[in-house]
Order: C-alpha cells, then sequence, then structure tokens
C-alpha cells in the first residue's frame, strides 16, 4: 500500500470519526434539551388589548371565553403511579412531589376507589406523549400512555 493510500485511508476514518462525534453531540443536546423541545403547550397569557383590526379583538375575545369555558381538551397523559391501601395517598404524594421536581412538568393526583393514580403531561399529541415515555420508562418502568383530559394551561387571567 503505498503512501498516498495510507493518507487517504487516515482521512477517511479521521472524517468517519468526525461525522460520529458530530451526530452524538447533535443527540446529546436534543435529549439534553427536552425539557425545552417537549415543553407542554401553553395558551398566552391575554393581558393586553390588541390594536388595530377590531375582528381581531373579537377572536381572541371569543378564543380566551371559550378556554374559560372549557379548561381542558382531549389529549394524553402517562400514568406513573398506581397504588391502594394505607399508605397509597401518601406514595402518590412522594411520587408526584419527585416527579414534577425533577421533570418540571405538571403531575396530577386522581381517586378512583380503591386506587390512586399519579398521571403526569398535558400532552397535545400522541407523539408527544410515547416520546416522553420513552425518557421517563427507565425511572418508571411501569409507566404507560392514557387518553385523558388536559388542562389548556391558562392561568387566572383578567378578560380582554
Amino acid at each position: 500500500m503505498s503512501g498516498q493510500h495510507i493518507i487517504l485511508l487516515i482521512k477517511m476514518t479521521y472524517n468517519k470519526v468526525l461525522f460520529h462525534i458530530a451526530k452524538t453531540l447533535l443527540v446529546f443536546l436534543i435529549l439534553s434539551t427536552g425539557k425545552v423541545l417537549f415543553a407542554q403547550d401553553s395558551i398566552p397569557d391575554y393581558n393586553y388589548m390588541y390594536k388595530g383590526d377590531s375582528r381581531i379583538d373579537t377572536i381572541l375575545t371569543l378564543n380566551y371565553q371559550q378556554n374559560k369555558r372549557f379548561p381542558t381538551i382531549q389529549g394524553y397523559r402517562i400514568q406513573i403511579f398506581k397504588g391502594s391501601g394505607n399508605n397509597a395517598l401518601n406514595n402518590a404524594l412522594k411520587v408526584k412531589n419527585n416527579f414534577e421536581k425533577r421533570y418540571g412538568l405538571p403531575a396530577y393526583i386522581t381517586f378512583n376507589e380503591p386506587y390512586y393514580r399519579v398521571r403526569v403531561g398535558d400532552f397535545r399529541t400522541h407523539m408527544q406523549s410515547i416520546h416522553f415515555l420513552e425518557i421517563i420508562k427507565w425511572r418508571y418502568p411501569l409507566a404507560w400512555e392514557i387518553k385523558d383530559n388536559i388542562s389548556l394551561g391558562i392561568k387566572q387571567m383578567k378578560s380582554p
């Protein structure tokens, strides 16, 4: 093998290594910023008046009134805990608090006799919930996706 062939092989190997490093770095960046990339959608705060076309102001007002009357929509959540018994509520509270501290997403405790459940997230699409389930599956191996009424994320706001 000539010197030129060896140099060419070294360059090709170097390029493959750089490509692999770049690809790994990109995956790491995507996963490490998952909180930003997969943050819950929320409704913007309408604490201002739009100055311009009155039809836009009317649409904003109607949207606000509709969301106030129906603050939930059909969506998806991930159930991470289900338990019954004397300590079920305390266990559910611990799971809820630990989850919210770790992931910064809302968690909800529900009771349907005899079970306490902890469900997390307000995912609007199936893809969002499945993706987040894959992220937390190693920490919550019995977690599963469920259809549920989800919050629109509306804070108490003034009427426009």
